[in-house]
């Protein structure tokens, strides 16, 4: 929405940030009002404040939108207030579904901001209009605190940037230094869409600790050191433009009278546990949302499972898949086009090892292409990392117990024992590969294994697969 055009707004802050003084100015600003931190879960709008514009703490913890309602009924002006991210979640989206609602961010250095904290938290000053009554402290600094608190901060940024980009919004950002800048804030004004100006500065609230992050910390020293731990630009990081996947609920299989739901993980044994279930009741039909909800409530004391297979051997058996259905025929066409590689035809094999061989490192080179997402090619399940997989389940529910190949029949036992009930053996795989995975083998194998499921390789901590 174009500047101008909202209705209400809310700034989105943390802890020692600024917000306190940009708070302050912006009610300096005429026709602008920001109601302070009016969802922080143990106040309403500032310390010790239980009631304000009629609701108390109990009727807002049961309707938070009745305050929002109440804050935008003040007046001919535009209302907002603060919010950190530990306060009221339902209010979150409340605002960022509604395109009238201005979005305003300030942020911090993320050391100044901790330090800051930590200052506050010892000396019990959490702002100060007079400087006489300036208390000081020098906090340690502690490398695992910053971190949890710096990842639970950037955990909330990255939210509600994601929000922001799905929804099409924009939002006016600020840094700390930006609110000591009289044009800056006159230009959020501006962009709030108020008449408004500021002539100045209001300096009702102090900066508190204006030293050098070294100068306010007892152990300058250590900080240094851990800083330095820490890979600032994330260089360690790999891009993940893997598509996201659906929970697939029509993929789970379960087996009549037993409380035991399988969520299988497209390329592994899904026919081994199959059977395997299918030997201790009647496969159930395909599921859908509705009657999982049902399945799981007339299975008090249910579990979940699903068994994670090395890269390399869920690779083949996608391979081998591609060569029996020709899951995507799509696929055929760009070998040829792109790689230069033709496959034989469908439902035949390849005619010797090293044709075979050659074709599959081919396959694995287009895995890595695909997952990088530098193709037009679509994901099928079978080709999507198990960490995708898995994070599409988690949309709906995450299963219990993640279970590995290489000793599924000592994990099916232990679950088994979990729900006081035998274990059937564990039927023999079918559909074996046309050539073994060990005639195969060899480094460079490995390699393009590595290159095309690295997320799945570092997430689950898949070693080579000769020594597993």
């Amino acid at each position: 929405m174009a500047p101008g055009g909202f209705t209400s707004f809310v700034l989105f802050a943390e802890m020692r940030t600024g917000s306190n003084f940009l708070e302050s100015n912006l009610n300096a600003i005429e026709g602008i009002t920001c109601h302070g931190e009016a969802f922080n879960p143990h106040f309403i709008g500032k310390k010790d404040q239980a009631e304000y514009l009629g609701i108390d703490l109990t009727t807002r913890g049961k309707d938070p939108a009745r305050l929002l309602a109440a804050m935008r009924a003040q007046g001919a002006g535009l209302s907002g207030f603060r919010y950190f991210h530990d306060h009221d979640p339902r209010v979150f989206d409340l605002v960022m579904d509604d395109p009238a609602c201005a979005k305003v961010i300030l942020s911090r250095n993320p050391l100044e901001s901790y330090i800051s904290w930590k200052i506050a938290r010892e000396s019990d000053q959490w702002w100060m209009a007079n400087t006489k009554h300036l208390k000081t402290a020098r906090p340690a600094f502690d490398l695992a605190e910053f971190r949890a608190r710096t990842a639970e901060l950037q955990d909330f940024q990255n939210q509600l940037n994601r929000r922001l980009l799905i929804s099409g919004q924009t939002a006016y950002r600020l840094d700390y230094e930006d609110i000591l800048d009289l044009d800056v804030l006159n230009g959020l004004a501006a962009y709030l869409g108020s008449a408004g100006r500021l002539k100045a500065l209001d300096f009702k609230f102090k900066k508190q600790n204006p030293q050098a992050p070294q100068d306010k910390v007892s152990n300058p020293a250590e900080m240094k050191e851990a800083l330095a731990t820490i890979d600032w630009f994330a260089l360690s990081h790999s891009p993940d433009l893997e598509p996201s996947r659906a929970a697939g609920v029509p993929t789970y299989i379960a087996a009549a009278g037993i409380p035991l739901l399988f969520q299988p993980v497209r390329g592994g044994p899904e026919a081994q546990i199959r059977d395997w279930l299918a030997g201790m009741g009647a496969p159930l039909a395909p599921f859908d949302r509705g009657s999982l909800r049902q399945w799981r409530a007339a299975h008090p004391g249910h579990r979940s499972f699903t068994v994670l297979r090395h890269p390399l051997t869920r690779a083949q058996a996608a391979f081998e898949d591609l060569l029996r259905r020709e899951p995507m025929a799509e696929l055929r066409p760009y070998l040829q086009r792109v790689h230069r590689f033709t496959l034989p035809p469908k439902g035949e094999g390849f005619a010797d090892l090293a044709s075979y061989r050659a074709g599959f490192l081919v396959f694995l080179d287009l895995i890595r292409h695909i997952l990088a997402g530098r193709t037009e090619l679509r994901t099928p399940a079978q080709f999507a990392t198990q960490l995708a997989t898995l994070q599409g389940f988690g949309q709906l529910q995450s299963p219990d117990h993640l279970l590995r190949e290489e000793r599924l029949g000592e994990d099916l036992a232990h679950l088994m024992a979990g729900l006081n009930l035998p274990c059937p053996p564990l039927p023999q795989s079918s559909e074996p590969a046309q050539h073994p995975l060990e005639a195969l083998y060899a480094p460079d194998i490995e390699a393009a294994a590595r290159a095309a499921y690295a997320r799945d390789y570092e997430a689950f901590g898949f070693g080579d697969w000769v020594k597993i």
